[in-house]
């Protein structure tokens, strides 16, 4: 497609605020740009999270997310119809084992009935264990709110994104935001700039450094016509930039930059919100990340609880470590809250921090087992010194919009921000002419699997047989489809995200496949994207990871064993 010279709307960052907002824009005949810097949509906090869709009880009325998350958790049915990212609605609760908690639980129902939230009860103990066997049977009371749900954050977000590049938006993955500036035409409309650098549009280093050297050495040598020979696409206004684009990736070049002309900017950078905000000169918040671990259990875990089970919540660290079952079936666990601004927090060990995982997790349901644990990864949530989403106009630069500060519930709420974003644009004299070739249908892709029917490790020549990850049943017509998708790929964990190709107990140990699962995948990206195998990024370790080994042995389980204790 040819892009267009100016733009109606630039949406800076691709999670699922960003994702959400630029797919709610391509309803409308807009020229819209996605602007992400990583190598992927969803690499932030949309990524390292529950994926729970909140009820909305938790939220102070009168309070932006109030506003947002109830309407966005409402809309959530509706969104998977669509787009097929996979929405279990299991309901939550909330436990209470003292007179005082049980008193919270008294205040949090009040709260939902003010934000408008149904479905909501406070159970008694029989009932509790009736409908949740495995709880800690000190539980005295529960909240109970039916209309919670959960997601694969991930595959939300991409989802939402790919359907918005389907009707029309234009995403520039690796695209980092590093000036905004206001600029106006003699007699015409003042407009803004968003220059962003192009990670990928440049030179490697290493090139670069040889071009320099032939660059002297044709000097000396006398070659007068090559005196003013310099690399290609380097000038002296190009900057060297290092991309840390995920906690696996950091890209290095000499990076273009690319000018994008709008009438409209949103801000919805996540974690660096900030950062983008004071381009315009807005100083009005400050980013304070909070970041959170979880730890993953085998689907042997899964079945521990049905509802998401949450402690009573913490009036500073918010709704506390929880246990849940994800879409996939595992067990996961988690998450901490520990402020990065903090030192002590930082100062945290690793096996501290699991066994505070574990240990608060065994406090709601006692019998899981610990042992059965099979990765780790962690998040940072954009919290800001506001206390409160910032959902509004810069006060230092007209058409510049924030969605910024969206941390917990911000997946559920993400809908709704979606739509009062477009309603400000359109009060601000955004034309919303609807796109009459809006599709808002999106095929899934993982295909369901009836066992090990029709299907085979090695069957080559036949991609809807060809299993390439065992413990997902990932095939390879699956994972195809998502490099063919219209989302650039270039990496296996791009594919981890979209097919759960190296997602499965054995987190693509290559022990239980030669070759594995994620060597096998990388082939694939090679041959469908028409790409060197040595240029396919792979996935890292340690990452965000908070356990001792990528693959840990018997030995090292039974010290999260250890780590657990009983209760």
């Amino acid at each position: 497609r040819e892009e267009p010279e100016e733009w109606d709307v630039v949406v800076i960052g691709a999670g699922c605020v960003g994702s959400a907002i630029a797919r709610e824009l391509s309803r409308y005949n807009l020229k819209v740009a996605l602007l992400e810097a990583a190598d992927d949509v969803t690499q932030g906090a949309t990524k390292g999270n529950s994926g729970i869709v909140h009820a909305g009880y938790d939220d102070k009325p009168g309070s932006v997310r109030a506003e947002h998350c109830w309407k966005g958790n409402q809309m959530f049915a509706q969104l998977d119809r669509e787009l097929k990212f996979g929405y279990w609605k299991n309901g939550s609760m909330v436990l209470a084992f003292t007179g005082e908690e049980e008193r919270i639980l008294e205040t949090l129902l009040l709260r939902g009935k003010d934000n408008g939230v149904t479905g909501l009860k406070i159970l008694e103990r029989e009932e509790i264990l009736k409908m949740e066997p495995n709880v800690n049977p000190k539980v005295t009371k529960a909240l109970y709110a039916s209309e919670a749900g959960t997601v694969a954050p991930y595959e939300f977000a991409i989802a939402l994104a790919e359907n918005a590049i389907d009707n029309g938006v234009f995403l520039k993955l690796h695209h980092k935001v590093v000036a905004i500036s206001k600029r106006g035409t003699e007699g015409g409309p003042e407009h803004l700039v968003v220059t962003a650098v192009d990670a990928l549009g440049g030179t490697p280093k290493w090139v670069m450094i040889c071009k320099w050297v032939a660059f002297f050495l044709m000097v000396l040598l006398g070659i007068i016509g090559f005196i003013f020979f310099k690399p290609a696409h380097v000038s002296e206004a190009t900057p060297f930039f290092a991309f840390l684009v995920c906690a696996a990736t950091q890209l290095k070049s000499s990076a273009p930059e690319v000018p994008f002309k709008t009438k409209f900017v949103v801000n919805a950078a996540g974690n660096g919100a900030d950062a983008v905000a004071q381009m315009v000169n807005d100083t009005s918040f400050a980013v304070r990340p909070r970041h959170g671990e979880y730890i993953l259990l085998h689907k042997n875990q899964g079945h521990m609880v049905n509802a998401t089970i949450f402690p009573c919540p913490d009036p500073h660290k918010g709704k506390g470590v929880l246990v849940q079952g994800t879409i996939w079936g595992n067990l996961i666990l988690g998450p901490t809250a520990r402020d990065a601004h903090d030192p002590d927090e930082r100062m945290s060990t690793k096996d501290n921090v699991a066994r505070y995982i574990l240990t608060n997790c065994k406090k709601l349901v006692p019998g899981f087992n610990a042992t059965e644990v099979i990765h780790s990864f962690s998040g940072a949530r954009a919290k800001t010194d506001r206390g409160d989403w910032i959902i509004e106009e810069s006060v230092e630069a007209d058409g510049f919009l924030h969605a910024a500060g969206i941390d917990s519930p911000g997946l559920a709420g993400s809908p709704s921000i979606a739509l009062k974003i477009v309603d400000m644009l359109k009060e601000r004299g955004l034309e919303l002419e609807k796109n009459p070739k809006f599709n808002p249908n999106r095929r899934p892709i993982i295909v369901p699997k009836s066992g090990w029917k029709n299907l085979k490790v090695g069957a080559e020549g036949d991609p809807e047989k060809n299993v390439v990850c065992k413990c997902e049943k990932v095939t390879e017509a699956e994972v195809i489809d998502a490099c063919h998708r219209s989302i650039p790929i270039d990496n296996t964990q791009a594919i981890r995200k979209r097919t759960r190709a190296g997602m499965g107990h054995c987190q693509g140990d290559p022990q239980n496949l030669k070759p594995s699962c994620e060597q096998r995948v990388a082939a694939i990206i090679a041959r469908e994207r028409k790409i060197p195998i040595g240029k396919v990024g792979r996935r890292t370790w340690p990452a965000s990871s908070i356990l001792p080994a990528r693959w840990m042995d018997d030995q090292q389980k039974a010290v999260y064993g250890k780590m657990a204790g009983s209760f």
